[in-house]
């Protein structure tokens, strides 16, 4: 399957199993950086129909004009050289999709205490900041499979988000990954892990960068729900 399929696809099923399919159609639309003007003159419709429908005035759209809000999307973004398409190509070439166990853009910018509380997190220094994403990470596979040109696609349309690494014994090792990278997350998870057994050099690391170090010991299962949970409203 191409990136364009997928991405339909990842579209798709993000507007139409959001609580929220208003907000949704409009996160997508941020991402490719389209207004509703442009939108609604290539399905044809008004450009306040498509406000309503973000804003929730009208009764959540179909599946059928869900399908026209996408294709326009693809459409555009092709007309533009696919500026959002050929990020995501990039995203998905060559990169095993194992290392990534969820990952979700968020509608609207998450408090940091919010999505602590969510995960039932213990953070371990005091920065705090919010969040706009989530990258649930196997650490195990992604310290064998990912290279240090792969580690950036982590952060999938933003690195504004929360890095939650799983199967971790001491934490060291994504903090020193975080460390050499370009690109910094606005948070760190260390899952399934105690404050005590966190790695000195991790917690240093974190200081170092002025990253706020969460851990949780909550189920990934349970995990995931509460954060699509506030995801979505």
């Amino acid at each position: 399957m191409d990136a364009e399929r997928l991405l339909i696809d990842k579209i798709s099923g993000d507007i139409i199993f959001s609580s929220n399919p208003g907000k949704t159609i409009k996160k997508w639309r941020n991402i490719f950086e389209v207004s509703q003007k442009e939108i609604s003159e290539k399905i044809g419709v008004s450009p306040s129909v498509i406000s309503d429908y973000e804003s929730d005035r009208r009764k959540s759209p179909g599946i059928a004009f869900i399908r026209k809000i996408i294709s326009a999307l693809i459409s555009i973004d092709k007309e533009r050289g696919y500026k959002t398409l050929s990020k995501y190509k990039d995203f998905l070439s060559g990169f095993d999709l194992d290392v990534i166990i969820d990952m979700m853009e968020y509608v609207q910018t998450i408090n940091f205490d919010d999505f602590v509380e969510a995960i039932d997190g213990q953070p371990l220094n005091s920065y705090r900041k919010n969040v706009n994403g989530y990258t649930i990470v196997d650490s195990i596979s992604a310290i064998l499979k990912l290279s240090s040109y792969d580690f950036y696609k982590l952060y999938g349309f933003t690195s504004e988000r929360a890095l939650i690494f799983t199967k971790v014994s001491s934490g060291r090792s994504p903090m020193v990954a975080v460390r050499v990278s370009a690109f910094k997350p606005a948070l760190i998870v260390l899952h399934g892990l105690k404050a005590e057994n966190v790695d000195e050099i991790a917690l240093k690391i974190s200081e170092v960068e002025k990253i706020p170090l969460i851990v949780s010991e909550k189920s990934v299962e349970d995990m995931i729900k509460s954060l699509r949970r506030i995801g979505n409203g």
